[in-house]
């Protein structure tokens, strides 16, 4: 298999190059991002119509001030809602592979869809990243999902994403929470997943997860250069947003 130099090489821009004229996970944001020659790191999940979109959060509230979720609403309804009141919109994920068309690296985030069956959602991912000829990697919380996809496309990298302070909302409230965030902290599933790379947030390393793998880590999410300078004694690149690496 052939490592994409990207996931050590080129800092990652964290859903995309994003201000306040150019929101995160827009198509302005990743032309942005294109522009200054970084990677591309951004997420993708469900509409209620089953469509893919490129959307971060369960919920709408804080990118658009509509207390709906993603999936309770369809690709159209999503496409004509402005994202923190600029002309943006949510874009399908069809949309921004178009965009992207293999000018940058992509890292792409598959989010949590509690109520998809997995092979259904992850091969709707799979099917659309068919004869995309750009240079990609992908990653998830979600033990799962990195297995399927992996198995699915076992010639493209994909990491576990990891964090040692994970909350009960980070979960849906689940009453089993705090298990589930002790299996995100020691990234429970890499001995069974075999990630290629595990993706942590930078404030936690090192911890004995981390220690313990000896693939390619990312850090995430760097703001400053002093984080970076932080990020770097442990991790082999940054996922980086608000500063200039």
């Amino acid at each position: 298999m052939t490592k994409p130099t990207f996931l050590t090489q080129t800092p990652i821009a964290h859903r995309g190059l994003h201000d306040a004229a150019k929101p995160e996970n827009s198509l302005a944001a990743f032309r942005a991002a294109i522009e200054r020659g970084y990677a591309i790191e951004t997420d993708v999940r469900l509409t209620k119509d089953n469509r893919l979109v490129v959307f971060h959060d369960d919920t709408l509230t804080r990118m658009t001030g509509i207390t709906r979720r993603v999936n309770e609403l369809t690709a159209e309804e999503l496409s004509k809602i402005p994202l923190a009141g600029t002309n943006e919109r949510i874009p399908l994920f069809s949309e921004f592979l178009k965009e992207l068309d293999g000018k940058a690296p992509l890292l792409l985030e598959i989010k949590n869809e509690s109520g998809a069956n997995t092979k259904a959602f992850i091969g709707k991912i799979s099917e659309a990243l068919e004869g995309y000829g750009g240079e990609y990697a992908v990653q998830s919380f979600v033990p799962a999902y990195v297995k399927e996809f992996k198995r699915l496309r076992p010639e493209i990298l994909c990491g576990i994403l990891g964090t040692a302070e994970s909350k009960k909302e980070d979960f849906g409230g689940s009453r089993i929470w705090r298990i589930k965030a002790h299996v995100v902290k020691n990234m429970s599933f890499n001995k069974k997943i075999k990630p290629d790379f595990i993706s942590y947030h930078f404030t936690d390393y090192p911890q004995k997860a981390t220690e313990k793998f000896k693939g390619i880590k990312l850090a995430w999410t760097i703001r400053s250069a002093a984080d970076e300078k932080i990020a770097r004694r442990y991790a082999d690149n940054i996922i980086f947003e608000n500063y200039h690496p």
